[in-house]
């Protein structure tokens, strides 16, 4: 068994400055960081997954431009994966699944951007692949949504999909908590 960190979206239109700001987006990479430098310091497996928009009409993640970039706090190093994606879901229409069994991954730890979007269909269909998951709820950002008139707020969308996350999909836990089961080789 081997665990493998999925940083899934971390780009810099999801910042301040970005055409898509998310909110507490600079905690979010803060833990994110915090993560990638532990499975770094662990020698364990990293996948960046960079959205880049292909539908007609988007307004972020456009190709070639400085929003659709890693997020610097995050960039890839030498050795790290880059998996480009179209679709919420980082396994539509990419090598992600192809890298992970070429490498024996199990174990996944998933953080990023958007909670309700690329984070939920990445986590839910890694589950449906046979994957062990584990999210990184305080490593993940996402923004107010609007439904018939009515705003839920970023930190109420967060906490329903993690919830809808926690059965069976992923168990959700704090960078503190991942960190620490890493130290204790308890990280599943």
């Amino acid at each position: 068994m081997s665990d493998c960190l999925i940083l899934v979206d971390l780009q810099n239109d999801y910042f301040a400055g970005g055409t898509m700001e998310l909110v507490d987006t600079d905690k979010a990479v803060a833990n994110a960081q915090r993560l990638l430098a532990k499975f770094r310091e662990s020698n364990l497996p990293v996948v960046h997954i960079q959205h880049i928009a292909a539908r007609p009409g988007a307004t972020f993640f456009l190709p070639e431009t400085h929003g659709a970039e890693i997020h610097a706090l995050v960039a890839p190093q030498e050795g790290e994966r880059v998996v480009v994606k179209n679709f919420p879901n980082s396994f539509r229409d990419t090598a992600l699944l192809d890298i992970l069994q070429q490498g024996n991954i199990t174990n996944l730890t998933i953080c990023g951007a958007m909670s309700h979007m690329c984070i939920d269909a990445t986590t839910r269909a890694a589950f449906d692949l046979g994957f062990n998951c584990v999210v990184a709820e305080d490593a993940c950002a996402t923004r107010d949504l609007v439904f018939k008139g009515q705003t839920i707020r970023a930190a109420e969308v967060h906490a329903a999909f993690m919830a809808a996350l926690a059965v069976p999909y992923a168990k959700i836990e704090s960078t503190d908590e991942i960190i620490n089961g890493m130290a204790s080789n308890e990280l599943l």
